[in-house]
């Protein structure tokens, strides 16, 4: 009997604790379709950057974020960032990666990176919330020439040490809000990271469900990253989806 009654009040609980952390343990999970320009110029460290003719074209975002009640134990959020253009040189004249580059060439920009985020919540309420923290962006890409017959490819796949802020602006009863979302480097002062916009609130019994619209602009300015220079830029304007549970 005693060990029925250890069994049950153990059971007990333990179910009482999945609940509380269920209750105080918050997930986010979302994505963005971003329709993006890109601009700008890239070489070999220490070489004239040379400009690409480029289109717009489509670019994505999704992440997950975990947020808990713990004191002096930030929360994390990991995005994917995928970034990629092709871009186009006539009459080209230039060295990349110890290939010398004449005519008709073609670009491959791939600025493709992960943020790792850990971050603060110093407001949280109905109104106005307020994150603080600092993040990493690893990037995962390339930079790639070729003409007729030879390409040349250089990795980009150091990281950049960044700040990282946002806050969100809520309208109560209407469900609208705006959002602002900045990230800007510490090692790479000139690389920055940023978003605005509107959403709007959809509450349910589980989950709350945000739709979101803005502009982003990702700028890369570095003069010896990876062993390249470049000054290239992302922006455009976006919709997205966020999970909150």
């Amino acid at each position: 009997m005693k060990k029925t009654l250890l069994a049950s009040a153990v059971l007990g609980c333990l179910m009482a604790t999945s609940a509380q952390a269920a209750t105080v343990v918050g997930f986010k999970i979302g994505g963005d379709y971003w329709r993006a320009d890109t601009s700008g110029t890239f070489s070999d460290k220490g070489q004239p950057q040379q400009g690409f003719d480029y289109s717009s074209s489509a670019q994505g975002s999704y992440w997950i974020a975990v947020e808990h009640p713990l004191p002096f134990i930030p929360n994390l959020k990991i995005r994917e960032n995928s970034l990629d253009q092709k871009g186009s040189l006539t009459n080209a004249d230039f060295s990349f990666n110890g290939h010398d580059f004449t005519g008709n060439v073609t670009s491959y920009t791939d600025l493709s990176n992960t943020d790792f985020v850990l971050y603060y919540e110093l407001l949280d309420n109905d109104i106005l919330s307020l994150d603080l923290g600092a993040a990493y962006k690893l990037m995962n890409g390339s930079l790639r020439v070729q003409d007729a017959g030879h390409p040349e490819e250089k990795d980009v796949d150091s990281g950049i040490v960044m700040g990282y802020a946002s806050t969100h602006v809520s309208m109560p009863g209407l469900g609208l809000f705006g959002f602002a979302d900045l990230m800007l480097g510490v090692n790479e002062s000139n690389v920055h990271d940023y978003a605005i916009g509107l959403g709007w609130e959809f509450d349910g019994v589980a989950v709350d469900t945000r739709v979101r619209v803005g502009y982003r602009e990702f700028a890369f300015d570095v003069n010896n990253f990876s062993g390249i220079s470049a000054d290239t830029k992302f922006d455009g304007y976006f919709a997205g989806v966020e999970i909150d549970f």
